[in-house]
């Protein structure tokens, strides 16, 4: 008889939009082995939902709210009682199922929330240092978990924070290429300086040039990235500039209501 404890059951949890050259080595990776397999789309026009329907019955699609409300949409609809978030950008390969299986059927378990170390490949290559070789937080225990409404780099929220680090690492395809790398990294910026408004911070450009030199050193010398050699140089730079491009966005959504709230202003 098989006394061995059994895994907590586990769910995946996917948010996409236009990922059909890349969800399904996500989705293969998660194939018969998590109890269910939960994927919001905010409207794809490729194949992005028939692949995904290939994988599972839970498939929505949707607007698209932003990545915190999203991912709280994608969590309701869950039912396991632990949960994997992941992109359809990202792998776990069978060292990481084998750490996570083990993990999740610990008889004592006061652990609510795992990091897993990235892959990440950058032009045919591995980041093995800097900010994209870090932990991320990604395996939660589900009951009371929440995402912050962040429109971007949200994270989840738990009524109890108990933090472990797994050893195996969580492979991240990020971009397809340097146009790509960019636009993204240029969309978040743009996301994040929205976001900083909302809160009441403005910008300041003596500030934007200081964290484009200090970002680099911090990048490139004290987080490692020259150890990674010309991709280390690459994405050290390109972090740079997005700390950079944040204090300029800022200024533009700034200066953009200032000219709506002149002519309101001249009526007085």
């Amino acid at each position: 008889m098989d006394e061995r404890p059994q895994r907590r059951s586990l769910a995946a949890m996917i948010i996409c939009c236009n990922e059909a050259d890349r969800i399904e080595a996500c989705l293969q990776s998660l194939a018969d082995w998590v109890d269910e397999i939960v994927v919001f789309d905010s409207g794809s026009t490729d194949a992005t939902v028939a692949i995904a329907r290939r994988y599972t019955d839970k498939v929505w699609i949707t607007d698209w709210p932003g990545y915190g409300p999203q991912r709280n949409r994608a969590l309701a609809r869950i039912h396991s009682d632990w949960v994997l978030y992941i992109d359809a950008d990202e792998r776990v390969t069978p060292e990481l199922r084998a750490e996570i299986d083990k993990a999740l059927s610990a008889l004592q378990l006061d652990i609510t929330l795992f990091r897993i170390p990235w892959r990440t490949y950058l032009l045919g290559g591995v980041l093995r240092h800097g900010r994209y070789a870090t932990p991320q937080n990604r395996l939660f225990k589900r009951q009371g978990a929440r995402f912050r409404e962040h429109q971007v780099h949200e994270q989840v929220v738990l009524p109890e924070r108990r933090v472990a680090t797994l050893r195996q690492r969580l492979e991240h395809h990020s971009w397809r290429d340097y146009p790509h790398l960019l636009r993204k990294h240029r969309r978040y910026a743009a996301l994040l300086a929205q976001h900083k408004y909302e809160q009441g911070k403005r910008s300041n450009m003596a500030y934007a040039w200081l964290r484009l030199c200090t970002d680099f050193v911090q990048q490139y010398l004290l987080r490692g990235s020259v150890l990674d050699g010309w991709r280390g140089l690459l994405i050290a730079a390109t972090l740079a500039r997005y700390a950079y491009w944040k204090q300029v966005d800022l200024k533009q959504i700034e200066d953009r209501h200032r000219a709506l709230d002149a002519p309101a202003l001249l009526r007085r």
